[in-house]
């Protein structure tokens, strides 16, 4: 199967492109976010990386004319798990946080929490291609990130949030002038995992009672998130307050089931 055919994108209002891979039918399929800026063009998260981004998107045009780039594109990921750090590989420039670096360069499926099932694949990538066979590929990052850097597009910036908890790298990225967040999985509308390796509670209570200040001071007024659809600032203060509300008790009760299931499956993948 070509990138063409494994690959499917929409272009949002602001500008934005969101793209999907069509044939990894999972709740972990990640949301894969393309900016384009008048000086640098950027791509946060990417996927399993089973088929290439790059060439799809130059296929698709959607970054115009690349030779009147002046960089490479930069592939950002909000944190290493493999649904989001897998397509890394493919690209130039690799971004991540830099707690998180050791992880991606050692190729550490472990911290990445890499399981995947051949049913969630539903057309296979490649002749004879099985889902035990998935790794996520070594990566050494171009661009160690931290809190406060600003990742300068041109007629974009997106400024760096550390935003811990679901994983001990995880970022967010806020566009502080159109009042964008991209959350990768610190937030999105769906339950919120805090039961993986590296996952503190205590970490993910303190970033969404940061998210719900931000909230309050009216910086964001619409979120692109790891998962599921995109959402506004209301809904967003009500993820972020019922986690705060639930951590611990109401929350670790009602994702017992899948802590059990996600962790015997990463363990029997990777016993090491």
């Amino acid at each position: 199967m070509s990138a063409i055919d494994w690959y499917a994108h929409k272009k949002l209002e602001n500008g934005v492109f969101w793209i999907q891979e069509r044939f990894y039918e999972s709740g972990n399929r990640a949301n894969i976010w393309l900016i384009p800026g008048s000086h640098q063009d950027v791509v946060i998260d990417t996927g399993l990386g089973l088929r290439s981004l790059p060439e799809y998107i130059n296929a698709k045009g959607l970054l115009g004319d690349g030779a009147k780039r002046k960089n490479p594109l930069l592939a950002i990921a909000t944190h290493v798990h493999f649904d989001h750090s897998g397509g890394l590989h493919q690209f130039q420039q690799v971004g991540v946080h830099k707690a998180e670096v050791n992880a991606l360069a050692n190729g550490d499926n472990f911290e990445t929490v890499t399981w995947l099932s051949d049913r969630e694949i539903v057309e296979d990538p490649a002749p004879g291609w099985r889902a035990r066979q998935y790794r996520v590929k070594a990566v050494t990052p171009t661009h160690i990130l931290q809190e406060g850097d600003v990742i300068n597009l041109g007629d974009r910036q997106l400024t760096v949030l550390h935003m811990p908890g679901h994983s001990r790298g995880c970022i967010c990225l806020h566009d502080k002038e159109s009042k964008m967040l991209f959350s990768g999985d610190v937030v999105y509308d769906g339950s919120m995992i805090d039961w993986l390796p590296y996952s503190r509670i205590g970490d993910y209570v303190r970033s969404c009672e940061r998210l719900v200040e931000m909230v309050k001071k009216e910086e964001i007024d619409q979120v692109m998130p790891g998962h599921y659809n995109t959402f506004g600032s209301k809904r967003l203060h009500r993820l972020a307050s019922n986690y705060i509300a639930g951590a611990g008790i109401c929350h670790r009760a009602s994702t017992c089931v899948w802590h059990t299931k996600g962790l015997l499956q990463v363990m029997a993948i990777h016993p090491e």
